[in-house]
């Protein structure tokens, strides 16, 4: 299966670069995944498509301020850091750069010292290993001092850093927001809670693994990158009652569909609480275990996470729903605009 099989054009402007005032005026598009019929309304509308007895998964993952800006204390060479993932203790994997600059030994300042890294080794695809010291709590000295990692298509500066979190976030460690879940407001669940609809939440650490392209012509021969998930005993539960009682599962965004299908294949299609790391890779082909129907936003041509989009609704439907996104002038990406497949 080729990669250019899940290619559209995308004009650069639609690429939304700030988020809407209001989370919940988004378009909304909801694509029929038996019939390929669409139609089109505004996220705040999403109540209509819901039924008493579905249940809405969202990640509550939290986006760590993840970016910070420092300099070796012996040259004064200035370093960005980029925080990936805890590997033991204080010692996170990272990216660094220039990363030529930052070799075994070499330490790293940052805010006049409140923090400081020291490169203890070498990571994958030229990462870094750096091995932090504070004093206090590391996380809200990274709140002092860190930036929010933005998407690398994101050229403009986000005025308020919250526009990047749900209002539902909770866990730290993701190194970039699930981002079909920042359509919601709390007003919004509270209404679709009191129309009967469930509410549960599962956490999955997003890495920057989703922004890196597929630079393999067969999709087979794509290397997965792999995450972190965690589904409590309650979810698990609520999940399964969910199923029984005839209710539909719909995920929001590719990061809740993920770790669901990752938790129904190793339990025969039930749901069981556990954590672990993922790399399950969802294409065309793949026999859905745990999900009805999932929100998610519009996705980068050749993408993984439009294949994904294409294995629960089909590939030609799919690229007629986007290509007629691109002529209605959706929004795309990571502020953008929002899909309902059912």
């Amino acid at each position: 299966m080729k990669v250019d099989l899940f290619d559209f054009h995308l004009p650069e402007e639609l690429i939304a670069q700030t988020p809407l005032e209001q989370r919940t005026h988004s378009k909304l598009m909801v694509l029929d995944r038996e019939t390929g019929e669409l139609s089109h309304d505004i996220f705040k509308n999403i109540k209509q498509y819901l039924q008493p007895g579905d249940c809405l998964v969202l990640n509550d993952t939290r986006v760590l301020p993840a970016r910070l800006y420092g300099h070796k204390e012996d040259t004064g060479a200035k370093i960005e850091v980029l925080l990936l993932k805890q590997e033991e203790g204080d010692t996170w994997e990272t990216l660094v750069k220039p990363a030529k600059r930052v070799k075994e030994g070499t330490k790293i300042v940052f805010g006049e010292g409140l923090l400081t890294a020291v490169c203890v080794g070498s990571s994958d695809q030229g990462g870094r290993l750096l091995q932090f010291q504070y004093e206090g709590i590391f996380y809200e000295v990274l709140d002092q001092l860190g930036e929010m990692p933005l998407p690398p298509y994101i050229k403009e500066q986000l005025d308020d850093q919250d526009r990047y979190q749900t209002v539902f976030a909770k866990e730290r460690g993701s190194a970039a927001a699930p981002t079909a879940g920042l359509h919601f407001t709390e007003e919004l669940l509270v209404e679709l809670e009191e129309m009967g609809i469930h509410i549960a939440f599962i956490t999955l650490h997003v890495g920057l693994g989703t922004f890196r392209p597929v630079s393999v012509e067969d999709i087979h021969e794509h290397d997965m990158h792999s995450e972190f998930y965690q589904v409590s005993e309650g979810t698990a539960r609520l999940l399964n009652e969910v199923k029984e009682q005839g209710g539909r599962i719909i995920t929001v965004g590719t990061t809740s569909t993920r770790t669901l299908e990752t938790i129904a294949t190793a339990n025969d299609g039930h749901f069981e609480a556990g954590s672990g790391w993922t790399d399950i890779f969802i294409y065309p082909g793949y026999p859905f275990k745990a999900i009805d129907g999932m929100i998610t936003n519009f996705h980068l041509p050749k993408s993984t996470l439009i294949m994904l989009v294409s294995a629960l609704a089909g590939r030609e439907y799919v690229l007629h729903a986007y290509n007629t996104a691109v002529t209605e002038r959706y929004r795309f990406f990571s502020f953008g605009d929002a899909m309902l497949i059912l």
